[in-house]
This record gives C-alpha cells, structure tokens and sequence, in this order.
C-alpha cells in the first residue's frame, strides 16, 4: 500500500514588504485582493494543522499542487522554499508551480530555481524549467508526474496553459510508465476540466490535456487552483479516470470556500487490478484538528460523471 498525501494552495502569509516599483505590475491587483480578502481567510497557523495531520499519519510521499505563494516576490519564494524544507526530504515531497508562484513575467523561473529539488525528476541532469516538465519520479509502484500549468497571465486573469511541447513530453512519459506497470499520478495546477472553475481562471489547452489522458491513459490525476474538494472524470482508454481537487491548504473555516483540507490517496494492488481510496482529511472549526470528513473507493464508486472531449484526428 502506498499513501500519497495531497495539499494545494498553501499561499503562504504574511506578504513581505514590497516595494513601489514591485507594485508597477499584475501584482498592484493581487496586493489590493489580499489586504481586501486573503489576509482574513488564510492563516499560516492552519497550513500548521494540516501539514503537522499529514506527518501524523505516515504518508509515504506529499504532492503539492502549486500556489505556495501570492505575489511571486523574490522574499515569497524564499520563503516557501524554507517552508517546504520542513516538510521532509525533497525526494519524499513533490511540487508543481501555480499561477501564484508565475504571478508576473519572469517568476517562473526564480519559483523554478528556488524550488528545484522538490521539482526535479530521478534522472534528471539538467536545471528545472519549463522544458524539464513533465517530470517524473517513481517510487514504489507509482509514477508521480509533475505537469506545469503556471504562467503569467493578465490582470484579472488566472488561466493556466498546457501546450504542445508539454503534451509530447507527456505522452512518451505515461507511455514508458505504462509499459513499467505502473501507477501513473498526474500532477497539474490547473483543473483538466471545463467545469471545475470559472472561464477566466481556466487552463487553456484542456482539450489537448484530455486527449492525452484518452489515448494514453493514467490512473489518477490531482489539482488544486478551485480551492475545492472536486470529484470529476475524464476518459481514458480503459475508462473513466479520476481527477481529484483539494480545498486550500490555508483557508479558514467560515469564509466563502471549504475550511482547509488535505487528500490522502491509499493505492494497492497491481496493473489492470489497482485499488485506489481517497480520504478527506480537514478542518471544522478554527480549535479543532484535522478529521477525517470523506471516504471514497474510487474503483468501486457509482459510475461517474464524464467530461468528454472530441477527439481529433
């Protein structure tokens, strides 16, 4: 049995200073939406609660699905990258940049140096870029497989981007895993699915995402960005395949979305035989710890919901 633990949107507080000259960009947005909305509903006293409830339950590896940050200052990133380093060693724990980390031209490329242990894949012998995604890493029966959705977008706008470099390198990679037998995790930012976000916050290139999952399958893939604990399906050659989201790590119970959350996914079995359970770990009250909030067999669940998407020749 692997336990693979999944937290997203961590978004790290409190902002460091900034200066006027930072502010001359997408971020005067972002600094007026946290001092407005963030700061009151993201505490780092709960992204304590939840990682403290992870390690207290033995998880053999953690994903973190991007959003460490808010504003992708230089001092943010630092700061994250302190942070990830208490979670445990970089081989235990895997990272995929969010928006948030690519907020303004040029932050993905410090989030990618800043971070890059936690972003590099077994056989990897080059520095972490874009290039370098997806990346892979295996440990035990399971192939994590780190996608980037995260670039700089517009004022206003929070799209994601998964174009056709991206989609190349991933299909050799869940082909060479297949073929290994092995559980295939896709990790991704941005949800793969039409309906999980509003259309200003969506990954563009969706339909070139759930064409690689058609022809060449997973068996799980994990997001964050909606703050949401999400159940949707997408094809897959074998059939319908789960993609799973998490509420943020640092959200506080009582505001507009879910008080914060972790996944933990339980994977046994073999090829053509997994066993694949979610569970729903978080808060209900801002003195309470983690509790167990859902349970799901994702194999034997009822038949799902499918996202289709037209297939080109």
């Amino acid at each position: 049995m692997f336990r693979l633990a999944h937290i997203s949107d961590v978004h790290l507080g409190p902002l460091p200073d900034i200066s006027y000259r930072e502010l001359a960009s997408k971020r005067m947005v972002g600094y007026v939406n946290w001092h407005r909305n963030r700061r009151h509903s993201l505490h780092d006293g709960i992204v304590a609660s939840i990682t403290n409830d992870i390690k207290a339950h033995n998880a053999d590896h953690l994903a973190v699905t991007g959003d460490l940050v808010n504003l992708a200052l230089d001092a943010e990133l630092e700061m994250a990258r302190l942070w990830l380093e208490t979670l445990g060693d970089p081989n235990d724990v895997s990272v995929v940049p969010g928006n948030h980390d690519a907020y303004v031209p040029g932050a993905f490329g410090k989030c990618c140096r800043a971070w890059q242990r936690w972003m590099t894949g077994d056989d990897q012998t080059t520095p972490v870029s874009r290039e370098t995604f997806p990346y892979l890493r295996v440990r035990g029966n399971v192939a994590l497989i780190g996608v980037t959705s995260a670039r700089a977008s517009a004022p206003f706008m929070a799209s994601g981007y998964f174009k056709s470099g991206q989609a190349a390198r991933l299909r050799a990679i869940l082909d060479k895993t297949r073929e290994a037998g092995l559980f295939r995790v896709v990790m991704i930012h941005h949800p793969p699915i039409r309906a999980a976000v509003p259309q200003h916050k969506r990954l563009l290139g969706i339909g070139r995402f759930q064409r690689v999952m058609l022809r060449h399958g997973a068996e799980l893939v994990i997001h964050g960005h909606s703050h949401l604990p999400s159940l949707f399906h997408v094809q897959g050659p074998s059939g319908p395949i789960p993609v799973i989201g998490v509420a943020a790590t640092g959200q506080a119970p009582g505001g507009a979305k879910p008080a914060a959350q972790w996944n933990m996914f339980e994977i046994g079995g073999r090829k053509n035989h997994w066993s694949l359970k979610l569970i729903r770990r978080g808060l209900t009250g801002l003195s309470m710890p983690p509790v167990e909030l859902q349970s799901i067999d994702l194999v034997h669940a009822p038949a799902p919901v499918v996202e289709t998407v037209t297939v080109e020749s």
